[in-house]
């Protein structure tokens, strides 16, 4: 009896008494059996060898040495993972064609190609994503699609900047200047007093800005996720499919402003307090230190919950569920979801600079001051300028809104594909046959 593993085909008894494939006399039928022999063979004492053996030569070890004489059995006939690839075909003989080419996976299992890649019904293939893919597909996007895409970003740019240029004009002309930062000789109250200005301005034009970000995200989420799918939309369509979700989608946005903004203050409050009793360094010191820690936190809260947007406008889901949705998709990948769109933002806000600062410098030349004073932050901002670098501004947005907001919808795909297997039901959605059997390498 011979139970050799690995010998046995599947579906036979491994102890049958004879090897698959092989040839050689029939076993006698009237062979004893062993369970009802009473004892070892009478040829001698010990003796553990039946009497009944095959003949000389029909047999040999399954394992060791082969014997002289003998020929080693044939290789199985025919195409298979063990035989090398011919040239041209790829894998190690076939050169660098191999996984991608026509040569390279043409006979599924016929050489060392590996498997098809994914399909690419729109601007993304089917499958984890990698960094330089999600780019490109933002880019794609813009570029494929590119009078719905501009169109929506045009609309929201201008509108953001009209009430920019307006709170400018009117309201924050009027506040202290920034002559006493730049002045050794002012008091502490005067520096204090201009700081503060100069947050206050800050951050009232950065909440208008995000405000039309998170505009633009909303409109673009619908023409981002069709272009997945190579399916085109219009600005009208995509306005009708976002419209139910603008007032949750300004929802999570007042609720992350108030989380971000009551980090800071929770921050900064005992330096506050510190320098209300009295010790003004030692509280200012306090306050820098408190901020800083709450900016540390309040950043790490807003990239986690930086998928609530796609998630609300494109599951319909209400705030709470957007935002436990995200936290669900950026679990375990923070860094990578930071990274990703850290770096889509700093390549839009380079590219819109491009743009931008031309505009500025002509618009301080036209301004009543001159460039030179626009340099020294001495010059007062009129109309003039304000309107002129304000089209500079409405151009950079355009080409920023795009990017930003099809990488954030984009890398919630991504997501979603690698943890919850999205690219099936995208696929289905695209008509795309046999999916499954030919999804590629993940991306990084």
């Amino acid at each position: 009896m011979k139970d050799t593993p690995g010998w046995a085909s599947p579906g036979s008894a491994p102890s049958d008494g004879q090897e698959p494939g092989t040839s050689g006399p029939a076993e006698p039928a009237d062979r004893p059996d062993p369970a009802q022999q009473p004892g070892p063979d009478p040829q001698g004492p010990g003796s553990k060898w039946s009497k009944e053996q095959p003949p000389a030569g029909q047999w040999s070890a399954p394992t060791g040495p082969e014997a002289p004489g003998q020929t080693p059995p044939p290789a199985p006939p025919g195409p298979g993972w063990g035989t090398t690839p011919p040239a041209g075909t790829g894998g190690p003989a076939g050169g660098p064609q191999g996984y991608g080419t026509p040569g390279g996976y043409s006979a599924w299992g016929s050489g060392w190609g590996g498997p098809p890649p994914a399909a690419k019904p729109g601007v993304i293939p089917l499958r984890p994503l990698g960094v330089g893919e999600i780019l490109d597909g933002a880019v794609s996007t813009m570029r494929t699609y590119w009078r719905t895409v501009l169109g929506i970003s045009l609309t929201v740019a201008i509108v953001t900047e009209i009430l920019v240029i307006l709170l400018q004009g009117f309201v924050l002309n009027d506040l202290a200047g920034s002559e006493a930062l730049n002045d050794p000789d002012a008091t502490l109250s005067e520096v204090t007093r201009a700081t503060g200005d100069a947050l206050l301005s800050s951050s009232a034009i950065f909440l208008i800005t995000v405000i039309g970000a998170i505009i633009a995200t909303a409109l673009l989420t619908t023409v981002t996720s069709r272009a997945v799918l190579g399916k085109s939309v219009t600005t009208g369509e995509a306005w009708r499919d976002a419209r139910p979700q603008v007032l949750p989608l300004f929802g999570l946005l007042l609720l992350l402003l108030l989380m971000t903004f009551g980090l800071v203050f929770v921050g900064a409050l005992p330096g506050i307090l510190v320098i209300v009793s009295g010790s003004g360094a030692a509280g200012g010191a306090l306050a820098i230190l408190g901020i800083l820690g709450a900016g540390i936190v309040a950043m790490w809260l807003w990239f986690r919950f930086s998928l609530a947007s796609p998630a609300l406008m494109l599951e319909k889901q209400g705030i709470m569920k957007a935002l436990s949705r995200s936290t669900k998709l950026v679990r375990g990948s923070w860094w990578r979801v930071f990274g990703i769109q850290l770096l889509a933002t700093l390549i839009a806000n380079i590219v819109a600079a491009i743009v931008v600062i031309p505009f500025t410098f002509l618009a301080a030349a036209f301004s009543g001051d001159g460039a030179t004073a626009f340099l020294d932050g001495a010059g007062d901002f009129g109309w003039t300028f304000l309107i002129i670098s304000g089209v500079g501004s409405v151009i950079g947005s355009m080409i920023t809104f795009p990017i930003t907001a099809g990488v954030t919808v984009l890398l919630y795909i991504d997501q979603r594909i690698r943890r919850e297997a999205l690219d099936l039901e995208l696929a289905r959605a695209a008509d795309v046959q046999d999916h499954g059997a030919a999804t590629g390498t993940p991306g990084s």
